[in-house]
């Protein structure tokens, strides 16, 4: 049996909502499919950008995905082409906040 999952917009609005309300500023790079598109985070903090993407956790009991740093700096743009050439449903979206891998942990948590 499955569980049920939010679907991608509603994730993506709260987190966004999250880090508005803790006075950071979040926005849509690229939009993906509302209900099952894929996620990936561009983080800004202290003038580094870090893009974070869900990966399977193997050493997971649970079978649930971590949030990990894919591509920096100057890797960013390119990875995301690559990713949305290959998933044109993959959200993009930027956070620019303190801790920004802890706001996308607790608000999209590991599926």
């Amino acid at each position: 049996m499955t569980t049920p999952r939010l679907a991608s917009g509603v994730k993506v609005s709260a987190l966004l909502r999250r880090v508005s309300s803790a006075g950071g500023f979040g926005t849509v790079l690229a939009r993906g499919d509302a209900t099952a598109g894929s996620i990936a985070i561009v983080t800004r903090e202290a003038g580094v950008d870090t893009l974070l993407s869900a990966m399977f956790d193997m050493n997971s009991k649970s079978g649930g995905y971590e949030w990990v740093p894919v591509a920096a700096a100057e890797a960013i743009p390119g990875w995301i082409e690559r990713a949305r050439r290959n998933d044109p449903d993959l959200w993009v979206i930027e956070l620019d906040i303190a801790d920004a891998a802890r706001f996308v942990a607790e608000t999209l948590g590991n599926d």
